[in-house]
């Protein structure tokens, strides 16, 4: 009917005035051609731009990757346990982003359930300690690889899924793991968690509060504090991310790692090249799953006490947002957005019921201004010639 209105309408107005219509009709066409000219030209120039600062972004990253090292191996030196504390609590989150990233990142899989993998890391250390009594290095190795069985579990029904659907299904398998450990009580302690979890120890030295016989303290002939702990648990950590960046820069120069992008942007495409997606989405699941699980064992022995309360959607919420704000397959830009998102809360305390909203504002502006991540650009693993920096507006941004 509306068609039908236009139709009649169109022939009136050719009919009354053909001239008028005509240069109308002409000037649309023009104008349209001219709008489609400059949307080209700005999006070529657009995109040389953000190539460029990729570049330039790349560059400084060879000078701050190496000054954030410093800062955090200096942190101890000052001796204040708050900054110990909070030092630990992001490398934390650091590691986490980087476990996540190689799912999201570089192989390009939504994942919203990866709290669950921290869960059985948390809760295999704190069972297998405590029921058997071995030690925190013994435990660490077994909680990683129990958390990479499980990721390989949930990656086997989700191999045909991509996108919301895949999102749904992690989303619904934290939830699962969750509800387990709340529900079987014989194992987990239900609600009640788990306490007296064992402590880290350096070579069968125990860092005890008050010193004593085969304590840390006086075997190196120093007073009791609880700082040497804190101290000791922050270096246990950021040696456990360090190792997690490390091998996940390994794995990127790696056909593996070249199979996980292949997979990212185009999946039908990595197929049609004889790549087994099989193999690559159950590997990135499992590598992931496993830094997940040792992150968990670090937070178990450093609480020494965990229950299902520590590990809800909320976390998975809050290490997803590290590594999109931080940009997706960056691992400085992951180490970047975890040190504003986690110490960010941290300077705004001050501001008490507002540093919510002070905070959600700042991360709305950033995303609004690098939409695509603090760290968008991508350098090649491979590349004839010299590696260019790629923008972002040309890499497939994790969509499964």
């Amino acid at each position: 009917m509306k068609s039908a209105l236009r139709d009649a309408v169109l022939s009136a107005l050719v009919a009354l005035r053909p001239v008028p219509v005509a240069i109308a009709v002409a000037a649309v066409f023009v104008g349209r051609l001219l709008l489609l000219a400059w949307r080209g030209r700005s999006r070529a120039a657009a995109r040389h731009a953000n190539r460029a600062f990729a570049e330039r972004l790349t560059q400084a990253g060879k000078y701050v990757a190496p000054l954030l090292l410093i800062v955090a191996l200096a942190v101890p030196l000052s001796g204040d346990r708050y900054y110990l504390h909070l030092g630990i609590l992001v490398m934390t989150y650091v590691m986490l982003g980087w476990g996540l990233n190689i799912v999201v990142g570089l192989a390009g899989l939504l994942d919203l359930g990866y709290v669950a993998f921290y869960a059985v890391g948390a809760y295999s250390y704190a069972i297998i300690s405590t029921t058997y009594g071995l030690g925190f290095w013994t435990c660490l190795p077994i909680a990683g690889i129990l958390a990479a069985i499980w990721g390989i579990m949930l990656g086997f029904p989700v191999l045909r899924l991509r996108g919301d659907y895949l999102a749904i299904v992690t989303l619904a398998f934290g939830e699962i793991i969750r509800i387990v450990i709340t529900n079987w009580v014989s194992l987990t302690n239900g609600p009640n968690g788990i306490s007296g979890i064992p402590r880290p120890t350096l070579f069968g030295l125990k860092f005890t509060p008050a010193g004593g016989p085969g304590s840390f303290s006086d075997f190196f002939h120093l007073p009791p504090s609880p700082t040497w702990r804190a101290v000791y648990l922050y270096y246990v950590i950021l040696v456990l991310a360090l190792l997690t960046n490390w091998v996940t820069l390994r794995l990127r120069r790696l056909p593996l790692g070249r199979a996980w992008e292949a997979l990212r942007e185009d999946e039908v495409a990595c197929r049609s090249l004889g790549i087994n997606v099989t193999v690559t989405k159950l590997t990135a699941f499992a590598i992931g799953a496993l830094f997940g699980g040792f992150a968990g064992a670090f937070f178990a022995t450093r609480q020494a006490f965990v229950s299902p309360e520590s590990f809800t959607f909320i976390e998975s919420a809050i290490v997803l947002s590290i590594v999109v704000l931080g940009g997706l397959g960056s691992q400085l830009g992951v180490a970047l957005a975890a040190l504003v998102m986690i110490g960010g809360f941290e300077v705004f305390r001050a501001l008490a019921d507002y540093r919510m909203l002070v905070f959600g504002a700042a991360l709305v502006l950033i995303m609004v201004l690098r939409p695509r991540g603090l760290v968008a650009g991508r350098t090649p693993t491979v590349a004839l010639g010299r590696k260019r920096e790629i923008s972002a507006e040309l890499v497939a941004q994790g969509r499964g």
